[in-house]
C-alpha cells in the first residue's frame, strides 16, 4: 500500500543518476502527505496554507528549466530533439551553474509578465528579448567580479548590524516617554531627525496631501537614480547609449524590482512577522528527526493487557520507591546526555583552533583582496586596517536587541570588558581575539566554512519563492491585515521566538513562560511602522551598492554618465 506513494510520477522520473533536488522534492511529495494528520493551531493551519502551495511548483528544476526554455529560448523548444542544458543555450551569468538556474527563472518571470504582455503584440521577433538577457548577463558577470574583491565579512557582520542597531536605538529615542505628549512632535518625525534619508523627506502626514504626494515623488526619483548610476557603471557603452532600452530596464528594476518588494510590502511590520515565524517553522522542523515513512510502531502489551482481561490493578503491587529509583534514572541519563554534548563541543572546539592556526592568516588574506582590487586604489595604510571579528557590530546588535544594559546591566558590563580583555589585554599572550590570533582566526575559519558560495542558489529560489509565487508575478497585494489580526500575527511571532528559548535560561531569569512572551512581544514593536522601517531598507541598499560599485559614492548619475560620453538631462 505504501508502495506507490513513494515512487514519483513517471512524468517526473529523474535520470538514472538524480540530482539531490529531485531526491528532496519527492521527501517533499511524502512528507505533504502525511501534514492532514497532524492537529495545528488554526493560526499556523492558514499560515501553512498560505505558503506552502507556493513553493512546491519552484522546487523542481526540472519545472524551472521548463520555464527558462519555453519563455527565453522558444526557437529551441520548437526542436523535440534539442536537449541541451540551459548553460548551453544562454549566455552565462556568473559561474555557479545552479545559481544562474535560479537567476534565470526570476529573468523569464519578469519577461513573461512585463515585456511579452505588450512586446508580442507587436513582433513575435525574438531579437529584444534576447539584447535583453545579453545585457543581464553583462551585468552580472560584473557584479561577480566586484563581488569578489569585496570584504563580505566586514559588511555582513560589521557594517549591515551597525545599521540596524542605529535603527532600533533611534527607534527607541523617538518612542520614548519624552516624545509622547501631544504637543510634542510625532514618533516618526523624531526618527526621522535621527536617522534622516532624503528619499524619505518630507515626513509624510495623513492631513496633508501635498507631504505624502512629495514625499512618494522623492522616493520614486531615488530610486530611479539609483539604478541609472548602477547601469552607468555597468552596461556597455552601446547600450547605455540606448535611451529607449536604458529606459526600460531602469522602470522595470526600479518600480517592479525595488519600489513594490523593499519599499513595498518587505517594509510592512506584518511581513516582517510573518517572515520571522516561518523563519523560526523552519529551523524547528530542521531540528526534528526526519520520517522515511517506514516506521513501525510497536506495541508492547501483552495480548491479556490489549484485550482488557489483565487488570490495571497490577501496576499497584511496584514497590513503593519506584519513584524515587525512576528520577535518579532520570537525573543520570541527564547528566550522561550533558556530559557527552559537553566533549563533542569540546571536541568541534579543539580540532577547529587547530585547523584554524594551520590556515593562512587572515590578515594576508584580506590584504591580497584588497591589493589585487582593480575596483579601488587602496594604499598601504589602509590596506593594514583590520579589525578583529570579536569587535564587529554584530555583538553589540545582539546585545541592543536584547537590551542587556537596562535588563541586565552586569551582564552586559562583564562581556563587554572580557571582550576588551580578549582583544586589548595589558598582557600580550592573552589577547586571544586581536587579529590573526587564536580566536579570531577560529571565527574566521568558521565562516569560511559553513557560509560558502554553495548556499546562494538556495537562498536565491527561496527568494523566488516569495516574491514569484508560482513562478508568476504576485497576485495585487490585498488590503493589509486589520489592527486585530496585526496584534495576532505579532502575538504568534513572538510565541514562536520564546519557543526557542530553553526553559532553564528563562529559569535563571526568573522569566515565565507569558512573561517572556509580553516581552518579545514588545520588542517586536521595532519593526512595526513600514516608513521606519524604509530608512534601514534604504540604508542596507544603498551600503551593498557603494560596497560593489564604489564610483557611486564619489560621483553623482550625470557625472557617470558625462564619464561614459552620454549627455543626458536629470531632472
Amino acid at each position: 500500500m505504501t508502495q506507490p506513494l513513494l515512487r514519483p510520477p513517471t512524468t517526473l522520473q529523474p535520470r538514472p543518476k538524480a540530482n539531490p533536488t529531485s531526491s528532496s522534492s519527492s521527501i517533499g511529495s511524502q512528507i505533504t502527505v502525511k501534514t492532514p494528520q497532524q492537529s495545528r493551531a488554526p493560526s499556523e493551519t492558514r499560515h501553512l496554507a498560505s505558503t506552502r502551495p507556493t513553493l512546491t511548483p519552484t522546487a523542481s528544476d526540472k519545472a524551472t528549466a521548463a520555464l527558462i526554455r519555453r519563455v527565453l529560448c522558444p526557437q529551441h523548444t520548437s526542436i523535440a530533439n534539442d536537449a541541451r542544458p540551459i548553460n548551453e543555450l544562454l549566455p552565462p551569468l556568473s559561474s555557479n551553474n545552479e545559481f544562474d538556474l535560479q537567476l534565470y527563472a526570476i529573468i523569464a518571470i519578469v519577461v513573461k509578465e512585463l515585456v511579452y504582455s505588450w512586446y508580442g503584440k507587436i513582433t513575435p521577433d525574438q531579437a529584444f528579448v534576447e539584447e535583453i538577457v545579453r545585457i543581464i548577463a553583462h551585468c552580472t558577470r560584473a557584479v561577480e567580479g566586484r563581488l569578489r574583491k569585496v570584504d563580505l565579512e566586514s559588511l555582513v557582520l560589521d557594517e549591515v548590524p551597525e545599521l540596524v542597531e542605529s535603527h532600533v536605538l533611534a527607534y527607541r529615542i523617538s518612542h520614548g516617554s519624552a516624545h509622547t505628549s501631544p504637543s510634542s512632535k510625532s514618533p516618526r518625525a523624531v526618527y526621522h531627525e535621527l536617522n534622516p534619508h532624503p528619499a524619505l523627506s518630507p515626513v509624510p502626514d495623513p492631513s496633508s496631501k501635498t507631504l505624502t504626494s512629495q514625499q512618494t515623488k522623492n522616493e520614486v526619483d531615488y530610486r530611479q537614480m539609483l539604478v541609472q548610476g548602477a547601469l552607468a557603471i555597468l552596461l556597455p557603452t552601446e547600450d547605455l547609449e540606448n535611451a529607449c532600452l536604458r529606459t526600460l530596464v531602469t522602470d522595470v528594476v526600479a518600480e517592479v524590482i525595488l519600489g513594490k518588494t523593499i519599499g513595498g510590502r518587505v517594509c510592512e511590520g506584518w511581513f516582517i512577522w510573518t517572515s520571522i515565524t516561518k523563519l523560526v517553522d523552519e529551523v524547528k522542523a530542521l531540528s526534528r528527526p526526519r520520517t522515511t515513512g517506514k516506521e513501525i510502531e510497536v506495541d508492547t502489551r501483552s495480548r491479556l493487557e490489549k484485550f482488557g482481561l489483565l487488570s490495571e490493578r497490577g501496576d499497584d503491587t511496584r514497590p513503593v520507591n519506584s519513584g524515587r529509583r525512576s528520577t535518579f534514572a532520570e537525573i543520570f541519563w541527564r547528566v550522561l546526555q550533558y556530559g557527552y554534548l559537553t566533549v563533542i563541543g569540546l571536541q568541534f572546539v579543539i580540532i577547529g583552533l587547530f585547523t584554524a592556526w594551520s590556515k593562512p592568516r587572515r590578515s594576508l588574506w584580506s590584504k591580497k583582496v584588497a591589493l589585487d582590487s582593480p575596483i579601488v586604489k587602496i594604499t598601504e595604510a589602509s590596506a593594514g586596517i583590520l579589525r578583529p571579528l570579536l569587535d564587529f557590530k554584530i555583538f553589540s546588535l545582539l546585545s541592543t536587541i536584547l537590551d542587556l544594559s537596562f535588563r541586565m546591566p552586569w551582564l552586559s558590563g562583564s562581556l563587554a570588558l572580557m571582550q576588551h580583555h580578549l582583544i586589548q589585554s595589558p598582557v600580550g599572550f592573552l589577547q586571544v581575539g586581536a587579529v590573526d590570533r587564536l580566536l579570531d582566526q577560529y571565527l574566521h575559519h568558521l565562516l569560511v566554512t559553513y557560509f560558502n558560495p554553495s548556499l546562494l542558489p538556495t537562498i536565491l529560489a527561496t527568494i523566488r519563492a516569495t516574491l514569484f509565487p508560482r513562478n508568476a508575478l504576485p497576485p495585487p497585494a490585498p488590503d493589509p491585515p486589520s489592527p486585530e489580526l496585526q496584534i495576532e500575527i505579532k502575538r504568534n511571532c513572538a510565541e514562536a521566538l520564546s519557543s526557542l528559548v530553553p526553559d532553564i535560561l528563562n529559569r535563571a531569569a526568573c522569566l515565565s513562560r507569558p512573561d517572556l512572551i509580553h516581552e518579545v512581544e514588545t520588542e517586536l514593536d521595532v519593526w512595526g511602522n513600514a516608513y521606519l522601517n524604509k530608512h534601514l531598507a534604504y540604508q542596507i541598499l544603498e551600503l551593498v551598492i557603494v560596497r560593489i560599485l564604489p564610483e557611486m559614492g564619489e560621483k553623482g548619475v550625470r557625472e557617470l554618465m558625462e564619464a561614459r560620453g552620454i549627455d543626458v538631462k536629470i531632472h
